[in-house]
Parts: structure tokens; sequence; C-alpha cells
């Protein structure tokens, strides 16, 4: 072996690396990515629950065992309700993730030493019922009664809907449709540009009359039509292998899937308008694809997350995607009640297809 030739070899490598900054970016960028969010955004100790309250008696009494409630921490109230429905609605719209309700009874019922409140929890996501359990662990101490004998003695209980047997495959199969169209969309339309380039066929591309909005039109369609067929083999399997439930309506389900689809393949599309390989585009793509699956809420519970890195998941699709999947199947929302994920979906796709015609040039430099 000639250590000489070799180190040729080697100095060749790092100066080609050094003049690729994508990956570059990559060898710096995936570790750092990497530490801060498992050691900073994540987080299994949920705090902060959206809540909804109802509070029925409305006495000094139940107007302080909110305030105790709240002061654990684990809740945080931002919805006031009148009645119990009120609270249902809203954990089926996905508002809130936990209802409290206190019935007007409440003194009587603790001087009874009967259930004096209920906790009425989104059991889509078996973190937060976790987290929930807590608050059964309040003592309550009514007029003229001794303290519970220990905590959690039955005086508050815990209600979990929509999976009551904690099953982690009703949360995780409605996830993984979304993960597995973000990782398959993003990457086919990604390298589909480059591809052109790279077999010599954009000469052919750049001779014909298509504009740039028809050429990145047709370049999306085909790969849609190859997510619904995705879609459709996880439900199928899914509802077979694991008896997920599909509560809402099935077209809810695919005209949800097919906003996500878009989305991500106009994603793609603008990653592969910067890409000057197929294997740049797949870099590309992995960078986007580890933030979105840690960060949208399928590994992860999103509330436990810090704020500014809540707003940073807002920008994913597929965050949005995994409350309007959850909501359609497993809570049986409708998609108009999901509206405002459906606007944030729609105007993702409309800005990353802007970008990507604008970027596009039909030449081959």
């Amino acid at each position: 072996m000639n250590f000489r030739r070799m180190s040729a070899i080697v100095l060749k490598e790092l100066r080609q690396m050094r003049r690729d900054r994508i990956t570059l970016a990559m060898i710096v960028g995936i570790p750092v990515m990497q530490l801060v969010l498992f050691g900073y955004a994540i987080n299994l100790n949920l705090r902060g629950l959206d809540a909804g309250i109802a509070d029925q008696a409305g006495t000094s009494a139940s107007r302080a065992m909110v305030l105790d409630m709240a002061a654990t921490g684990v809740i945080a109230p931002s919805l006031v309700a009148q009645t119990p429905q009120q609270l249902m609605d809203a954990l089926r719209r996905g508002e809130i993730s936990v209802g409290v309700v206190i019935p007007p009874d409440f003194e009587r019922r603790l001087d009874e030493g009967r259930e004096a409140v209920q906790v009425l929890v989104d059991g889509t996501d078996t973190v937060v019922q976790s987290a929930a359990i807590q608050l059964a662990q309040l003592p309550l101490d009514g007029p003229g009664t001794r303290p519970p004998p220990a905590a959690g003695s039955g005086r508050i209980s815990v209600i979990a809907f929509y999976n009551p047997e904690r099953r982690s495959a009703v949360n995780i199969v409605p996830g993984l449709i979304g993960v597995i169209l973000t990782m398959t969309m993003v990457l086919f339309t990604a390298v589909a540009i480059v591809r052109e380039r790279e077999r010599g066929n954009m000469e052919l591309l750049i001779a014909t009359p298509l504009s740039r909005s028809e050429l990145m039109a047709g370049k999306v369609l085909p790969y849609a039509a190859i997510g619904l067929v995705q879609t459709s083999v996880i439900l199928l399997l899914g509802m077979w292998l694991f008896q997920v439930p599909v509560r809402g309506s099935a077209l809810d389900v695919y005209l949800a899937a097919v906003l996500l689809i878009l989305a991500n393949l106009t994603l793609g599309l603008l990653i592969s308008t910067r890409a000057q390989s197929q294997f740049q585009a797949m870099q590309m793509t992995f960078f986007i694809f580890l933030p979105s699956i840690l960060l949208s809420g399928f590994m992860f519970p999103f509330a436990g997350m810090p704020r500014v890195v809540q707003w940073i998941a807002e920008l994913l699709p597929l965050t949005h995607f995994l409350r309007l999947i959850r909501g359609i199947m497993l809570r049986g929302a409708g998609l108009w009640e999901l509206w405002p994920e459906v606007l944030a979906l729609a105007g993702f796709t409309a800005a990353m297809m802007t970008a990507a015609i604008l970027r596009f040039r039909k030449r081959l430099d």
C-alpha cells in the first residue's frame, strides 16, 4: 500500500466535502439537532395540559379545588364550560386534553365520602392519561369530614375516553400514516427534478412547451395516488391486526391524508430545486424527517415540549396531520371541526408550491 497515493485520495475527499456545504452542514447539524431535541425539547413529565373546567357548584370549596388542581402544574385551565357535554365536545375537537367536572352537590358529596370530582381525559395519548391520573392523588377534605385515609381514595375519578384500555397501537397506527407519508412523499419528489438532470432528461423537458407550473404539478400528481394507496394499506392492516377503530368518516380520513400528501410533495419539490444530486436530496430529506418525527407528537407528547419548540413544531405538516387523523379516527371528529389544522396544511402546501415554482428554472445550470 502506497500511503502517499492514499493520502492524496483522503485530501481530495476532504476538499470535496468542504465544497459540499450540505454535507458539511449534515456532519455538524445532525448531532447538534439530536442533542438539543433529546436533551431539551423532549420531556415525558407532562405539565400544563390544556384543561376545561365545568364548575357547576360555584362555591368557595369548588373554586379552591380548581386552584389546587392547577397548582399541581399538571393542568392549565384554558376553557370554562357550563356542562360536561361542552367539555366532551372540546375533547372531541382536540381543544383540551383534560376536562374537570365539579357537580352542583360537590360539598354534600364530600361530606358523604362519595365521588366528588370527575376528570375526563383524552385517552388517545397514553402519556396524557398517566399524567392526568396524578390529579386523583389530591386529598379532598370536606366540611365536617376527616381527610381521606389515603390519596386517591375515590373522591376524584379519572375517566379516559377513546382508548380506555390504554392500548399503544390505537395511538401509534394513525400516526404511522403520517410518518410513512412524510418519509416517502418527501423523498420521492425530492429526487424528482435531480434525477431528470442526472439522467440527461432535463434537455428534453427544456425543449417542451411545458410551463414551470405544469412541470411541477405533473411531478406531484402521480405520487399523490401512491400516497393514497399507502394510506389504504396502513388503515386496513391497522384495523385487521390491531383492531384500531375508525370512529369518524372514512372520507374525512382520506381528505386529511390528501392534505398531508400534497404538503409533503410540494416540500419535496422545493428540496429538489435546491439539491445538486440525489444523494444531497436524500440528505436534506433526512434533515426534515428527523425533527418531524420527534417534534410532531408522534413519539413524544407535544404538551411536554418547551413553548419555543412547540412554535417550531407548528411549522411541520406532520404536527397538524396527527391532530387531524387522531381526531377523526379515534375521537370521531369531523374534518370541519378541525378546520385550523386544515388551513395550516393548505397554507403550507400553497407556500411550498409557490416557492418551488419560483426557484425552478428550465435550464441545465
